[in-house]
């Protein structure tokens, strides 16, 4: 999945090029997430075998009754053109539906379609309304790509580096590798007492609980890269 760049602002590459990987490991996931489901298991496989035609068959019936994850596979298809014409609004339909049954994969997508103006006009606002949601289940890439919004203030986000580090903590901890390098890099212009800060915000932090809308020290960097 590329999403397409319409802000050329210097910034924002760094954030889109991060985003760009994220169909790849979901897909490669959904098999193993969801195989408990009657019904849902066959299609992950048959996707995951590329066997779209199959997999379409086995997912549709269920997609239509409204089971999050077939909604959300539905809409990965869609936008790849797997088993069906690629159609990116059919696409954004599907995984909105799941989305708002809290399907965190599908608010993470949400985002990044309403982030890049794919099949929706660009909305960054909208993006951070749904790469929250999907950050607040403990989604690593939402919370990756939430954090590069607080770092570079994007979407109207207020420059905050220590929530931007709390962010990365959280989502290196869940695996996400880029995450962990821009933590990294972050902590060159953070102060100790910003550092100390984002540790205590991330160590406190419960899944599904909200997360902080600013911290108390990050607002001023001590110095930007």
């Amino acid at each position: 999945m590329a999403f397409r760049l319409r802000n050329d602002h210097h910034k924002n590459t760094h954030f889109l090029r991060d985003m760009k990987k994220f169909l790849l490991a979901i897909c490669i996931a959904l098999g193993v997430q969801s195989a408990a489901q009657a019904g849902f298991a066959e299609g992950a496989m048959a996707y995951n075998n590329k066997n779209y035609a199959q997999a379409l068959r086995e997912i549709t019936p269920l997609a239509q009754g409204g089971n999050a994850d077939a909604q959300h596979l539905m809409g990965l298809m869609y936008y790849m053109g797997r088993g069906v014409a690629q159609d990116y609004k059919q696409a954004l339909s599907w995984h909105r539906k799941a989305a708002v049954q809290g399907k965190a994969d599908a608010q993470y997508v949400v985002g990044a379609m309403y982030y890049t103006g794919n099949a929706v006009i660009q909305d960054h606002k909208q993006a951070i309304v749904w790469f929250r949601k999907a950050a607040e289940q403990g989604h690593a890439e939402a919370q990756q790509v939430l954090g590069l919004m607080y770092r570079y203030h994007i979407g109207g986000m207020p420059q905050d580096y220590v929530i931007a580090y709390m962010l990365w903590n959280l989502a290196a901890t869940g695996g996400s590798m880029n995450a962990a390098e821009q933590r990294g890099a972050i902590l060159k212009s953070m102060s100790q007492e910003q550092i100390e800060e984002g540790q205590a915000l991330s160590a406190a932090w419960k899944p599904n609980t909200p997360l902080p809308a600013k911290s108390r020290t990050g607002a001023a960097p001590r110095a930007a890269n």
